[in-house]
């Protein structure tokens, strides 16, 4: 997370971050970690290590949620650590920041190709370059399996 900081919108770099849920302690479940988000429209914090070890994820300033269409802001942005930090920003060509379901979850999309997703045991997931984001793929694959996965808020 600290090395997050100078990436995050100003208001948030004072702010104080909880662990808001964890698939170690709350187990892997898209809808699990819907219910365990912090307060509606505050930023949520997305942190995935995949099964080779890498870690990358996403950061939304607004609540992850179950919605029928994207939402979300330019503020939201990809990053991964290989090994040093890389952060994504929107580009402005479309606003295809954040969109989940049951059963998805994707972030930045464009073309059918989604920057980062999840699916709904959140075992599995994929990241592609996008339009979003012009972002590179970031896991070692394409498609990766989640080691452990993240969500961090404010208090």
């Amino acid at each position: 997370l600290p090395q997050l900081g100078p990436h995050l919108p100003p208001r948030l770099t004072q702010q104080p971050w909880h662990l808001l849920y964890c698939t170690s302690r709350d187990g892997f479940s898209l809808r699990t970690l819907y219910r365990c988000e912090g307060q509606p429209g505050s930023p949520t914090l997305l942190l995935i290590r995949d099964t080779e070890a890498q870690a990358f994820g996403a950061f939304s300033a607004t609540t992850i949620r179950c919605s029928n269409g994207f939402y979300g802001t330019g503020e939201t942005f990809l990053f991964s650590f290989s090994p040093e930090l890389k952060v994504f920003r929107w580009t402005g060509r479309n606003n295809f920041f954040v969109k989940g379901d049951i059963d998805l979850l994707m972030i930045g999309g464009g073309s059918g190709r989604f920057g980062l997703w999840l699916d709904g045991d959140l075992h599995h997931g994929g990241s592609h370059p996008c339009e979003t984001f012009d972002n590179e793929i970031l896991s070692p694959r394409e498609e990766f399996s989640v080691q452990d996965l993240e969500v961090w808020g404010l208090a």
